[in-house]
């Protein structure tokens, strides 16, 4: 039998969750197998590709539309981080037929609310359907003035390093996901666990500062794969080292409370990741305007420490001890 219908499966199911969420005039409602992003005079385009997949970046039993905001909050972190205001995403889908229309319709709903809320649309995509976990792959684009984008090269000794928001905390809610038992031994309370899991969940990219860190800072890049690491990467890019005072690293009460109970998680906090806080350095006298300009923007900053040159990033106690990690950050290989 012949189906007459014009439009395949894959047509019906872009039209009917996603081209309500591409209203940027270069998407052309999803129409076209292209779009176009045609910057504003004067500014760069700056490019973010991220993947998330079931078992590796989120739970198979995760909410679709938080599946789908953490999709897109993952790509907008590095574009806060690099100074970059959103300008629009591409959206590669590849499904397990386990995951049908009701799955599709909540991750839609998810998606579309988090592109209006961060002023980043919808452009295009691909939908395919495979045997194995769901990947979310997202390509977001940001829009920063020419030649203002901030990269990881460059830190200078005696620079400042400053981190934003709390670190620690999705590495801990993911801890307790997969072992809920964990927060009686953290001596946790109900709020402290829903707090630290959400973390996990539901990363906070910090575009509201994005601005400010072009006013600001020397070099910047997000924490997803672990303070440590990150902080290791941005200084071996400048040809730099960093001295950190590890009590100085902001901890939500959650966190602290579970430290306390168990001293050892400190390596877990600070080498983790998936923390989506920006991670900046800056000339020592930026740190109070750019955390009083991040405060009035609702984002906490915290100085954290000094980039030295040496060639080493190491956290101190508070005897002046350098601590050992067994390993600096996640890392997928």
């Amino acid at each position: 039998m012949v189906d007459d219908d014009p439009q395949s499966g894959e047509d019906r199911l872009i039209a009917r969750h996603f081209r309500p969420l591409a209203r940027a005039r270069g998407a052309f409602a999803l129409t076209d197998d292209a779009a176009i992003l045609e910057p504003p005079a004067g500014h760069d385009v700056v490019l973010k590709a991220d993947a998330i997949i079931a078992g590796v970046h989120f739970f198979a039993d995760d909410p679709a539309a938080a599946v789908a905001a953490k999709a897109l909050r993952v790509n907008l972190s590095d574009l806060a981080a690099k100074g970059a205001a959103p300008a629009g995403f591409l959206l590669s889908l590849a499904l397990p037929d386990t995951l049908g229309e009701d799955w599709l319709a909540d991750f839609a709903r998810g998606l579309g609310a988090d592109a209006d809320r961060y002023g980043c649309p919808l452009l295009g995509g691909d939908t395919d359907r495979i045997a194995g976990p769901a990947v979310i792959s997202i390509a977001a684009f940001g829009l920063v003035p020419h030649g203002a984008m901030i990269k990881r090269s460059g830190a200078r000794p005696g620079d400042a390093v400053v981190v934003t928001g709390t670190i620690g905390d999705s590495a801990l809610g993911l801890r307790l996901k997969r072992e809920p038992g964990l927060a009686a031994r953290w001596r946790l309370n109900a709020v402290m666990v829903e707090h630290l899991v959400q973390r996990y969940l539901l990363p906070q990219p910090r575009n509201a500062v994005a601005a400010a860190l072009r006013a600001h800072a020397s070099a910047a890049m997000d924490v997803s794969d672990g303070l440590v690491g990150d902080l290791t990467k941005l200084a071996g890019v400048s040809g730099v080292g960093a001295e950190i005072d590890a009590a100085r690293v902001p901890l939500s009460d959650a966190a602290r409370a579970a430290l306390a109970a168990e001293p050892a998680l400190t390596e877990t906090a600070l080498t983790g990741g998936d923390d989506y806080e920006i991670l900046a350095t800056m000339a020592p006298g930026q740190v109070a305007s750019f955390t009083s300009t991040a405060a009035a923007a609702g984002v906490a900053a915290t100085e954290i420490g000094r980039i030295t040159a040496g060639a080493d990033a190491r956290f101190l106690d508070q005897a002046g001890r350098a601590l050992t990690f067994a390993r600096h950050s996640y890392s997928h290989f």
